[in-house]
């Protein structure tokens, strides 16, 4: 039988229920069976650990948390090793692997294989991907047209970051880091934004915008852009359209946009092809509108029915962690988001201004890596000083090693916000016992996520 030993939690849902059509994709083992998978990140709770090894224990999996190479499958010839970026390249068993002869490959190379073939629909971008991503998966599967989909966070719909369907296509969420997108050859594309990120990889923007325009050169059919990008006929052979919120210039667009007291938007959603009337997207906050025509110019364009788009964009329940409301109130409000990046930090509160008008907005932000801290403290600094109050805390390291002089102290000194405090993440339960909290956001991409339930949990005993 055949293994797949991977080296990292976010693809384990995929490998586990991928099964033959990965094995058929990649031509590499016999069988369906999937070995060994080896689970990493600080965020699994033990909850989250006994979930995964009963799933897929269920279906023969062994599952591990602990780096010991004694759990590696010993047949190197049918057996493949996958990872991701997240894991460190000094962990012992991926330098085992990749010392004793096993295929190792990125997880970005297999889903380029699994893609191969297929009529793949790619969402890239700085921010924005994933909840674009999740919500053109959704459309096509309301549509009941149905599609697979590898996205970057877990729907709320279907409660996975996986769909498989018997269907020719596939909806990727195509990431920017390392370059993995170049793995991916799409017949449709859309680029959210290309704001400058992982300068760690790319060592400047210009780096970054060559390589948004290298995977634009390898859409096969037609490459739809957030106006103002600088994506042009010389970048590819495919057709170019663009898609914006609000600007008629552009060939997708809202218009004459309105919002409800809880935040939800209505729009009419101007296209190519006519005017969809009465759109509404089902979850709050404006950048979700911006999110939903870019989802929708795919939709169209791959010539999905304009009344199923429409009917789709009011079912969507969004991604969790991706503006994730726990707790709605007059007395109290708490929202989850996964904004690591300045920008994204200052659309969602920008949301929560517009949702919660009037009450005091308190923020919890986890910096995550040292050179992004770096590289756009003041970035940073300007987005948080929009709440009332701050509570920042340590830098989520990740993968990297710590810099010299780079803590999170450099982006607090800057924050104007009317109040604010720094504390480690182990002081912030203690903390908050004493805080009182109107409207309350926790941001970031770390391990902040194990504070969600607690702090939820916390807030409802005192409704």
């Amino acid at each position: 039988m055949g293994k797949i030993f991977n080296l990292d939690a976010p693809i384990v849902q995929a490998v586990g229920k991928v099964g033959q059509m990965m094995i058929t994709t990649l031509n590499l083992v016999a069988g369906d069976q999937v070995g060994v998978i080896y689970c990493t990140g600080e965020s699994n709770s033990l909850i989250q650990y006994n979930a995964v090894k009963a799933l897929f224990e269920a279906e023969g999996i062994e599952v591990h948390y602990e780096d010991n190479t004694d759990f590696v499958p010993k047949s190197v010839e049918d057996t493949l090793v996958v990872y991701t970026p997240a894991v460190p390249k000094d962990m012992g068993e991926l330098v085992y692997v990749q010392e004793h002869g096993y295929r190792v490959i990125k997880r970005s190379r297999m889903l380029g294989e699994i893609a191969e073939g297929q009529r793949c629909l790619a969402v890239a971008g700085t921010h924005g991907k994933t909840t674009t991503s999740t919500l053109l998966a959704h459309i096509f599967q309301d549509s009941e047209e149905g599609c697979s989909a590898f996205l970057g966070g877990i729907s709320k719909n279907y409660d996975t970051n996986l769909l498989v369907s018997r269907n020719e296509t596939i909806v990727a969420e195509a990431d920017e880091f390392d370059r993995s997108f170049l793995q991916l050859f799409p017949e449709i594309a859309v680029i959210t934004s290309m704001d400058a990120d992982h300068l760690d990889i790319y060592s400047d923007i210009k780096n970054m915008h060559e390589a948004f325009k290298a995977f634009a050169g390898q859409v096969s059919g037609t490459v739809i852009t957030q106006i103002g990008l600088p994506v042009t006929s010389e970048d590819t052979k495919a057709n170019i359209l663009r898609y914006s919120y609000d600007d008629p210039a552009a060939d997708f667009y809202a218009s004459e946009i309105k919002v409800d007291e809880c935040g939800y938007f209505t729009f009419k959603l101007n296209h190519p092809g006519g005017v969809i009337e009465d759109c509404k997207v089902g979850i709050p906050g404006w950048i979700n509108v911006e999110n939903a025509v870019a989802a929708s110019a795919i939709a169209l364009t791959y010539g999905l029915e304009p009344e199923k788009v429409r009917h789709a964009l009011g079912t969507f329940q969004g991604v969790k962690r991706r503006f994730d409301i726990h707790i709605n109130t007059p007395k109290c409000s708490y929202i989850d988001d996964y904004a690591h990046h300045p920008k994204e930090i200052s659309a969602a509160i920008s949301s929560m201004r517009d949702i919660f008008q009037g009450r005091k907005l308190t923020a919890i932000f986890q910096p995550h890596l040292y050179t992004r801290t770096r590289d756009f403290a003041d970035e940073f600094a300007e987005a948080l000083s929009k709440v009332d109050k701050l509570i920042l805390l340590d830098i989520y390291p990740a993968r990297e090693e710590p810099i010299p002089g780079v803590t999170s102290e450099i982006i607090f000194d800057k924050v104007t916000a009317p109040e604010k405090v720094i504390m480690v993440k182990e002081e912030l339960m203690d903390y908050l016992k004493d805080e009182q909290v109107d409207t309350l956001i926790t941001f970031g991409a770390g391990n902040i996520d194990r504070f969600i339930g607690p702090i939820t949990e916390m807030l409802c005993q005192r409704l």
